[in-house]
């Protein structure tokens, strides 16, 4: 495949961030007078941001007029939080110490606001820095737009088709696909139990980080 460059969803793929979301949620749901959620029931609403958690917690979607103030709200309180639980997924030093052995580039693509996004990675152990990172509001579409997939290619000087995209959500595989990547999906992350992934557009399905190796 000649693969150049990897590149990482963050939330469910790179790392174990429900904690810090979850904590967050809670957080919220305790200052509004309702009860809060365990976080095996969080946990795999957490790949699919602020949206999601809400609806998961109080049933709110964006079309409801407190939905903005609640999101505000809602991400305030994952900031004051940020990185505190957060821990990188079993493999994956190792997997991006391969990465950089190898001379290859590596780097995060995630929906989670850029600010939000650059906190967190400057708080995980990275043992290799990522050479880009891009989040949901760098560019105009977030994913499953290619749009950011395609901004971290211009960024980092290699073209789609050298490039694996690692995710845990179906709008990771069709970005992917999109884009014209390899589109990898990490069963480690948020997967729901009503998640039908065979109908997802990954090239390949992998249990641990170890087994991307083979990928590169």
């Amino acid at each position: 495949m000649n693969i150049r460059a990897v590149l990482f969803d963050l939330d469910g793929t790179l790392a174990d961030t429900a904690p810090d979301l979850g904590a967050a949620l809670n957080s919220l749901l305790r200052a509004l007078g309702q009860p809060e959620k365990a976080l095996a029931d969080i946990r795999p609403h957490s790949s699919h941001g602020a949206a999601a958690l809400l609806a998961f917690g109080m049933g709110i979607t964006p079309e409801h007029p407190d939905y903005p103030g609640l999101r505000r709200r809602y991400l305030d309180e994952y900031q004051a939080c940020n990185g505190e639980a957060s821990v990188l997924f079993d493999g994956i030093p190792e997997l991006l110490e391969e990465i950089d052995g190898r001379n290859l580039v590596w780097g995060i693509v995630t929906n989670k606001p850029e600010a939000l996004a650059r906190e967190l990675a400057d708080a995980l152990p990275l043992p290799v820095l990522p050479a880009v990172l891009v989040g949901g509001d760098t560019c105009a579409q977030a994913k499953p737009s290619p749009q950011p997939l395609h901004h971290a290619c211009a960024a980092i000087g290699i073209p789609a088709a050298h490039c694996l995209y690692i995710g845990d959500a179906e709008r990771d595989m069709q970005a992917a696909k999109n884009a014209g990547m390899v589109a990898v999906l990490a069963e480690w992350g948020y997967i729901g139990a009503d998640d039908c992934i065979a109908d997802w557009p990954a090239d390949y399905t992998v249990r641990h980080p170890a087994d991307i190796v083979r990928l590169l």
